[in-house]
């Protein structure tokens, strides 16, 4: 039998939202203290969606430079990871593949599992690939994040998107076998149907998030996966940057290892630039890590990177990957750091009336404002209809 191919992500691409509210200007209108947000949870800003953008249009713009890039021919199947659908039925990554133009024989499909649904979507994509190295799959994961005005999550909010070319013989990472899983069925962190803000019970959710690092290493283990020393570096979920600091401490504890402040930065340190600045992306949140690790470390060539994925309710996957030579001629992190640096900061004031707009529901014609500059708008609402528009 043939050898199979390396498979893992050839591309990656990050988009975000328009407006960016500081933590200062939170802790002002809160009175809280700063400092709790700086280093109590590594946040200083949060992302912030205006009217006429939404997961699709954050995901249409992250995926564009890699359509740009690649081209489409090879692309079969479009996989869109996230939590804040825009329709229980229809997969948005219908209304990205309208507006990149991508061809009629691609498939198309939405996957949900709280903030773990883009490792979902990169492991259906790698298997994929793996039964037809030939094609090329799109994985998204895009997501808002958003809790009730005072509530304890209100600071971890945020917006963003990744975009990930999934192929044989990719550019940036190989993907490994074996992967460790975890299930629990936990009530940590919900959004009933009825509710357009997320429930959260923060101690149980921190406490859920620790039992399924540890159960998923353990079947990573177990599987015959690498010891602790062969990774150079981590990428967490991080529903708030502290918690990669937290999951790393406890997973070092685990193992029987002494915990270092040195050891720990240094595993996790550079995944955290651009979640602290962009706040809680639950399915990109993993993702923005790693683009984050890849723009700004050091030299990673032939460097192992563990993952661990963490989708609460709950679901939890640890893997590995390798970074590939030659990855730094593939990689975006002036595209990256101006999308963070052209968001526009709101006041507070700002920030509550847009925390609490939504569309009408009684399927009437309601148009958008033309808030936005980039490549894609939520033109508005008519007749139930959500409608896209490129610039």
């Amino acid at each position: 039998m043939a050898e199979r191919p390396a498979v893992g992500i050839h591309d990656l691409s990050a988009a975000t939202a328009h407006h960016v509210l500081t933590h200062e200007t939170l802790a002002a209108s809160n009175g809280a203290d700063v400092a709790k947000y700086h280093r109590g949870i590594g946040l200083r800003a949060m992302s912030v969606p205006a009217p006429d953008e939404d997961i699709v249009t954050m995901a249409a713009a992250a995926a564009a430079p890699v359509v740009a890039r690649h081209g489409t021919d090879r692309i079969r199947t479009i996989v869109f990871a996230t939590e804040s659908s825009v329709d229980q039925a229809k997969a948005a990554g219908i209304h990205v593949h309208s507006l990149l133009g991508l061809p009629s024989a691609t498939r198309v499909v939405e996957l949900k599992q709280a903030c773990y649904g883009g490792t979902a979507g990169l492991q259906f994509a790698i298997g994929l690939v793996h039964r037809d190295p030939s094609q090329q799959v799109l994985v998204i994961a895009s997501d808002v994040s958003k809790y009730a005005l005072g509530e304890p999550g209100e600071a971890t909010q945020g917006a963003a998107a990744v975009a990930m070319l999934v192929g044989a013989d990719p550019a940036l990472v190989r993907v490994e076998d074996p992967s460790g899983m975890y299930t629990a069925d936990v009530m940590d962190f919900w959004r009933p149907n009825y509710r357009t803000t997320a429930l959260v019970d923060g101690h149980e959710s921190i406490s859920a998030y620790l039992q399924a690092l540890e159960g998923s290493w353990k079947d990573y283990t177990e599987r015959g996966g690498r010891t602790l020393d062969e990774f150079g570096a981590f990428c967490y979920h991080q529903p708030f940057p502290r918690m990669a600091d937290k999951a790393h401490r406890h997973l070092l504890n685990y193992c029987g290892r002494d915990v270092d402040d040195a050891l720990v930065a240094g595993a996790v340190g550079r995944t955290t630039a651009y979640n602290a600045e962009i706040g809680n992306s639950y399915t990109a949140s993993m993702y923005l890590g790693l683009a984050a690790l890849l723009d700004t470390a050091d030299d990673l060539t032939g460097r192992t990177v563990g993952f661990l994925s963490y989708g609460s309710g709950s679901v939890a996957e640890f893997f590995a990957g390798t970074v590939v030579p030659g990855y730094r001629a593939h990689t975006r992190p002036d595209q990256h750091r101006a999308a963070i640096d052209r968001r526009q900061e709101i006041d507070y004031a700002t920030y509550r009336e847009l925390h609490e707009h939504a569309f009408p529901v009684d399927g009437g014609d309601y148009p958008a404002p033309a808030v936005t500059t980039g490549p894609y708008r939520l033109a508005g609402l008519s007749g139930h209809k959500r409608v896209y528009e490129p610039r």
